[in-house]
């Protein structure tokens, strides 16, 4: 986490794995949201990933489960307390992408009040891919975003769309090209800090009024989710893909029914 003037950057430094977040990633995250949204002389938040590959990728499927430590989070991750902290805190968090922005990546650049991307972003969703899916903001307040026939677009075919495609969508304020992107978020957050934090925390907070019921649909989704972790079905997507071969979903489910 860097601060500079008003602004607080936080980097994930995981570009090995395309900024993949572990459990420990997730709770550093979380941590520094809430230190920095919480200090008066903060007036924005940025969040990226270093590398210039990728914004985030979501869960690193790496990560064994011995590894998660003592399985905080209803899925095992405190993914849910990252979604809660960007919304909770009272200053504006900014998504600054560069390259993909894919599954929790995607999820965490619908969620952040801001996103300002760099013309090599890609953004999208992987879960069904996988075995997975996010049964709550990356769900509902994606369609709040997109539409609900683009939302359900993005989960059920899990399409990529380049930076332009989700600026058009509503899903991406604005794009530049990548070697100006530092400075176009910059120019954002001195902008922002002229303006009355407090007024803005009241904006933000109104906003956040109006979709605060997907908290309680999120945090059902993930107690389902939980259970469906544990099914042949979506193990199925992790044997795949360590296995190089297609997912066989379907047949996997007919054959446990």
């Amino acid at each position: 986490m860097s601060k500079r003037i008003s602004t607080v950057t936080i980097t994930v430094n995981r570009p090995q794995v395309m900024n993949a977040y572990r459990s420990q990633t997730y709770g550093e995250v979380t941590d520094a949201i809430l230190t920095a949204g919480w200090d008066p002389g903060v007036s924005a938040i940025v969040l990226t990933g270093a590398g210039g590959k990728a914004f985030g990728t979501g869960g690193d499927t790496n990560e064994k489960k011995s590894e998660r430590k003592g399985g905080f989070g209803t899925i095992g991750v405190p993914v849910e307390l990252l979604h809660a902290a960007i919304r909770d805190v009272p200053k504006p968090v900014i998504a600054k992408v560069r390259g993909y922005a894919i599954g929790g990546g995607n999820v965490l650049a619908t969620i952040c009040d801001l996103t300002i991307a760099a013309e090599s972003a890609i953004f999208g969703q992987i879960g069904p891919t996988m075995g997975s899916v996010d049964p709550g903001y990356g769900t509902a307040f994606l369609a709040r975003i997109v539409g609900e026939k683009k939302a359900r677009e993005i989960w059920y075919l899990c399409r990529r769309y380049t930076a332009r495609e989700a600026m058009a969508l509503g899903l991406v304020n604005t794009v530049v090209a990548d070697d100006q992107l530092d400075a176009e978020v910059d120019r954002w957050c001195a902008e922002i800090a002229q303006r009355s934090p407090t007024a803005i925390a009241i904006a933000k907070r109104s906003f956040n009024a109006d979709s605060e019921n997907i908290r309680g649909i999120a945090s059902m989704g993930y107690q389902s989710l939980a259970l469906y972790y544990q099914t042949a079905e979506a193990k199925e997507g992790g044997n795949a893909r360590r296995e190089k071969r297609p997912a066989r979903f379907r047949d996997v489910m007919i054959e446990n029914s």
